[in-house]
């Protein structure tokens, strides 16, 4: 069988940043690279360092929906697409996560989707539109994409948790005329929810659709981790590799390929 496409989202707050973990994903074996334009208007903290009884330092970073936030007019969005677009070889997929779907985009939502209309118009490969955009706006997106033939991720992120596996699948099919691949991301809050993505990406083992399917939390990981035998089209990992990565439901790509191997997928 034909291994899912490994997109590694750049977890960078700078464009030196992106482009350092774009060229360091590559060479870990990333077929694609997903740009979170939202992040560049993060300000990473300085870790918290504690030190225990035995001397042993740890660094601790505040979870980034803590973390300050740039203005909108700080970034110069032009000058920064530009230097993404120079700079990042593979192919790319553009997206600008607002806050309601666990972003960081600082500016309102028009504001937004000109962000969005110039990914599209940079030469960007897939551009990102969540499936909440007003339906007019997202209509007016999408015809940009496909002039600029620019393949369109639909994407859906749940925050507060993870529905049935009767409702993923409904989710990724009702909207499988909505993009060239349907995202769905929620939110493990216990096993049990982890295994509704499971459980709805192997019953859709049939389906001719394009989907990637996964969730943030402990657990959220098994559907990308088994992603080669439920069907999935493409698969998001990290260049993220800190102890216990997988509590946060991400994988780490070299980790990913190597599971793979292991599982004889």
């Amino acid at each position: 069988m034909a291994d899912p496409s490994v997109c590694v989202s750049l977890e960078g707050t700078t464009v030196k940043e992106m482009l350092d973990e774009a060229a360091r994903a590559g060479i870990a074996g990333a077929d694609l690279i997903e740009v979170r334009f939202d992040r560049l208007y993060l300000r990473k903290p300085e870790p918290t360092v504690t030190e225990n009884e035995d001397g042993e330092v740890t660094k601790t970073m505040p979870p980034a929906s803590e973390w300050p936030v740039r203005d909108y007019a700080d970034i110069d969005i032009e000058a920064s697409i530009a230097s993404l677009k120079d700079g990042i070889a593979l192919p790319v997929i553009f997206a600008a996560r607002p806050v309601r779907e666990g972003g960081h985009f600082s500016g309102d939502e028009d504001q937004r989707i000109a962000v969005l209309e110039a990914g599209i118009a940079s030469g960007a490969t897939w551009v990102d539109l969540e499936i909440s955009i007003d339906e007019k706006i997202r209509s007016k997106l999408v015809k940009a994409a496909k002039d600029a033939s620019c393949q369109i991720v639909a994407s859906i992120h749940d925050t507060d948790s993870t529905p049935s596996a009767e409702e993923i699948q409904s989710l990724i099919t009702d909207n499988a005329d909505k993009g060239d691949l349907i995202k769905f991301c929620g939110t493990v809050n216990d096993h049990q929810d982890a295994l509704q993505i499971v459980e709805a990406t192997h019953a859709m083992s049939t389906e001719s659709v394009n989907f990637a399917a996964m969730a943030l939390g402990n657990g959220g990981d098994w559907a990308r981790l088994h992603a080669p035998v439920l069907n999935q089209t493409m698969v998001y990992a990290t260049m993220r590799n800190e102890f216990r990565l997988s509590d946060k439901g991400l994988v780490n790509v070299r980790d990913l390929k190597e599971a793979w191997n292991l599982l004889e997928y």
